[in-house]
């Protein structure tokens, strides 16, 4: 994936057999998830830097996985993200607001103030809060699918990490795991080129990460991850063929990181000067743009007003967050104990 891409070559054709008879309803729904992904990122990067919440990933150039992610699977299966998969819990319906509030760790955020920003939990859509410590929620997921596979339950367990991971110890013994017992997990790969400043050719001698999978016996492919539409048909085969038949898959989505690892960041120390270049080129939101005028489904005056709806939802969910207080010192014991702390029992006198 180098060089100037100037539009999708879907037709629509190819897009009713990728993305089914709805297709324009699907690129619509893609398109409105993709750009309040992108306004989202966009402020609380602006915040952080104000100081008004304290840390933050964005996912700007991952949209296309994360959006088709979330529209193919189905509220039976799990996803146990890497650090960039918010979107897919948003997607899957969980609260915009209930995530902002996460993000400023208030009183409603569901985590208490105990986890980092941009590690949110959704119980209610089934996503898993992150951990941070590379590769450690690969070997989460396939336990996770261990237990679907027992209980002959429909789900499938969604692993999502990024190239660095692929040299952590979880991935080579999730994978293994997974194919031996055949359980039904689709290992998704977010390659974005970066594992924080190391470039994915310093710690890898293969040509395509894709190609890990086949020394466990696992089907693999490699996916252009910033285009929606083959990003979704990836999911939407994958899902299926792990449904049917159980057994693990993993596919690599190729992306450019579009913006500092987090907000902790300084890119400019170790990327090339025409990366941003490269990676604005792959833009995965220009491109859908792109394609839904180029096929007369979304017109100038659509597009304006789907900015604008993303502009009023964040802003209305910042501007709820910023209203509520602190957690309340009570709240340290909410989900840690039944009912609150245990009695203390009376100390014994000696004889």
């Amino acid at each position: 994936m180098t060089g100037e891409i100037v539009a999708l070559p879907y037709e629509r054709p190819a897009l009713a057999q990728a993305l089914g008879a709805d297709y324009e309803e699907r690129l619509l729904a893609a398109h409105h998830w993709m750009t309040l992904a992108r306004e989202l990122d966009s402020r609380m990067l602006g915040l952080q830097r104000q100081g008004r919440i304290g840390f933050y990933g964005p996912a700007t150039g991952q949209e296309a996985v994360s959006v088709a992610a979330g529209l193919a699977s189905r509220p039976e299966d799990w996803i146990v993200p890497g650090l960039r998969e918010q979107l897919v819990a948003l997607v899957r319906g969980h609260s915009l607001a209930r995530y902002v509030h996460h993000l400023f760790a208030n009183d409603r955020d569901p985590a208490r103030g105990r986890q980092m920003p941009c590690h949110p939990t959704a119980r209610e859509v089934k996503y898993v809060s992150m951990s941070s410590v590379v590769g450690t929620q690969i070997t989460h997921a396939v336990g996770i699918a261990y237990g679907l596979k027992l209980r002959k339950d429909t789900g499938v367990a969604l692993a999502f990490f990024g190239d660095g991971a692929t040299s952590a110890n979880d991935f080579h013994a999730g994978l293994n795991f997974a194919a031996v017992l055949s359980l039904p997990v689709l290992f998704c790969l977010t390659n974005n080129q970066w594992a924080i400043s190391v470039p994915v050719e310093r710690q890898t001698h293969v040509k395509e990460l894709a190609m890990k999978g086949s020394a466990y016996g696992i089907p693999s492919r490699r996916v252009d991850g910033t285009d929606f539409v083959a990003c979704y048909a990836t999911f939407a085969e994958g899902l299926e063929a792990a449904r049917a038949s159980p057994g693990p898959l993993l596919a690599e989505f190729l992306l450019y990181r579009m913006t500092p690892h987090s907000s902790s960041d300084d890119p400019s120390r170790y990327q090339a000067p025409d990366w941003m270049a490269h990676a604005l080129a792959h833009d995965p939101v220009r491109r859908m743009e792109e394609l839904l005028t180029r096929l007369g489904i979304l017109s100038d005056a659509a597009h304006t007003s789907v900015r604008e709806e993303a502009t009023r939802l964040v802003k209305e969910a910042i501007a709820e967050a910023e209203s509520v207080g602190a957690p309340t010192p009570e709240s340290m014991f909410t989900d840690i104990l039944a009912s609150g702390p245990l009695p203390v029992p009376p100390r014994s006198e000696p004889a």
